[in-house]
Parts: C-alpha cells; sequence; structure tokens
C-alpha cells in the first residue's frame, strides 16, 4: 500500500508533473509553492514504498524551487512527517498522486486528486480520498465540498460510494471545455451515520489491501 504523507516543498516538481499530466487544459496552472504558504490549505501525497524518483527517473527540487542533484534515499518513508524548508529524504520518494483542499470556516473544499497515469486503477485515488476525510475530520470540519466534471462518472461513483451527493450545477465551471461542474457535499462528518458507513469502508479497503491504513499527522 503507498504511504500518504504531509505535502512539502521538496514535492512542488513531481507534483507539478502529476498535475500536468492530470490537468492538461487548466490555465493557469497550480502553483504549489504558493498553497504550501496558503495556511487555508492542506495538501497530501501519496508515495511508491521503497521507489525513489531517481529510481523513477524523475528530478526532484530543491526547498527553493530551483532543480537540485538527484540522490538515493536512504530511509523509508517516515509516516505523518511534514518537511517543509529544504527538500528532505523522503522528499526523494516517487511521488504517485496527490490531493489537497482548503478549509473555510467548518467547510474543507476539495480542490484536487491526481493520480500518475501509470499508477491509475490502483485504488490510489480511494486512499487519498479517505486519507482527506480523515484529514478534515481532525481539523474539526464539519462538511467536505467539491467540483467534479459533469462527464466525470467514475469520480462522481466513488465520490457517491464515501457519502457525497450532488447539491448543485455550475454552468461552464471547466471554461476550457466549456463543461458544467457537479456540486457535491457530504452529510456532516462527525454524525454517526457518516461515521459507520465511513468505517466499513475503510476496513473493507484496508482488507483489499492487505495492510493497516496509516494516519496523518496533523
Amino acid at each position: 500500500m503507498p504511504c500518504i504523507r504531509r505535502m512539502g516543498r521538496g514535492d512542488i516538481a513531481q507534483i507539478t508533473e502529476i498535475d500536468r499530466e492530470a490537468f492538461p487544459t487548466q490555465w493557469p496552472p497550480a502553483n504549489y509553492k504558493r498553497e504550501l504558504e496558503n495556511r487555508l490549505a492542506h495538501y497530501i501525497v501519496a508515495c511508491e514504498v521503497g521507489k525513489t524518483a531517481e529510481e523513477s527517473g524523475v528530478e526532484v527540487a530543491s526547498g527553493g524551487g530551483l532543480s537540485g542533484l538527484m540522490s538515493r534515499a536512504r530511509r523509508l518513508f517516515n509516516y505523518g512527517r511534514f518537511f517543509g524548508g529544504e527538500a528532505s529524504p523522503s522528499s526523494r520518494e516517487y511521488i504517485i498522486g496527490f490531493a489537497g483542499f482548503w478549509v473555510m470556516a467548518d467547510e474543507a473544499h476539495l480542490i484536487n486528486i491526481a493520480v500518475r497515469k501509470s499508477h491509475r486503477h490502483q485504488g490510489i485515488g480511494e486512499l487519498l480520498l479517505i486519507s482527506i476525510i480523515d484529514l478534515a475530520a481532525g481539523l474539526n470540519t464539519r462538511i467536505i465540498t467539491l467540483e467534479v466534471r459533469a462527464f466525470n462518472t467514475a469520480a462522481q461513483s466513488l465520490y457517491n460510494k464515501y457519502g457525497f451527493v450532488q447539491v448543485g450545477l455550475r454552468r461552464g465551471y471547466y471554461v476550457s471545455e466549456k463543461e458544467d461542474g457537479v456540486l457535491m457535499s457530504t452529510e456532516d462528518i462527525h454524525s454517526a451515520s457518516f461515521q459507520a458507513h465511513f468505517q466499513r469502508l475503510k476496513q473493507a479497503y484496508a482488507s483489499r489491501q492487505g495492510a493497516a491504513l496509516q494516519q496523518i499527522a496533523r
């Protein structure tokens, strides 16, 4: 099972690469250095255990966003540690997906979930969503909202599975394709009904993967 941790500055080069692959028509492109400096924003990454960016032919960047020399990671992933500032050994790990949300009052608004094309259909997006829900609950948000493309029925199905329902439609929300955005929201994520359903899904996911889920440090 991939490792999940907070995003750090040393991850920006790989995150940008995944973003451009997943959202090629998005303009302007996301500025993840600015996002990491945004106190409302919370981002996590999924890393492939035992594989480094260097081994995968991916160049990583230093904390300042400039290309640095590639080096081998010499330690296993350290769960829940948030690396800010300079690039750390864990930021040299091969990142296969990421997700982020903004916290506004008691609402967590999911900004994006993206997985490398080479690693899709392996449950990584679902793991990122589980981790986002756990992290949002730990930050005392009440609901989670998001927009998803009207034609992206696969993503809508996953969100429905985790308790998101359509609450609106934003006409022409995705400007480049003139595609509508479906606005979805959870009920109160602290409610007994939501948590019972969520914990069942988490246990089922862990059973399929054959490994326990890790808690992300807040």
